[in-house]
């Protein structure tokens, strides 16, 4: 298999002012784009660091071959 590269991007901001989270181009070699959809976490330092654990191991289940 060859290698992957996992693109994402974090950033906390106040929960009450997010209007609209979108998704993110990529631009590939190939002259294609592809799409990173965005998501969103709220709650504690806790709480956000345990979605994300759960969010990560659900992503990789989507890839059972890696």
């Amino acid at each position: 298999m060859a290698n992957l590269t996992l693109v994402y991007g974090m950033r906390l901001l106040p929960a009450d002012e997010i209007v609209r989270v979108g998704d993110a181009p990529v631009d590939l070699k190939n002259g294609n784009q592809a799409h990173v959809t965005m998501h969103v976490l709220e709650g504690s330092r806790e709480e956000i660091e345990g979605q994300l654990r759960m969010s990560l191991d659900a992503f990789f289940d989507f890839y059972p071959e890696i």
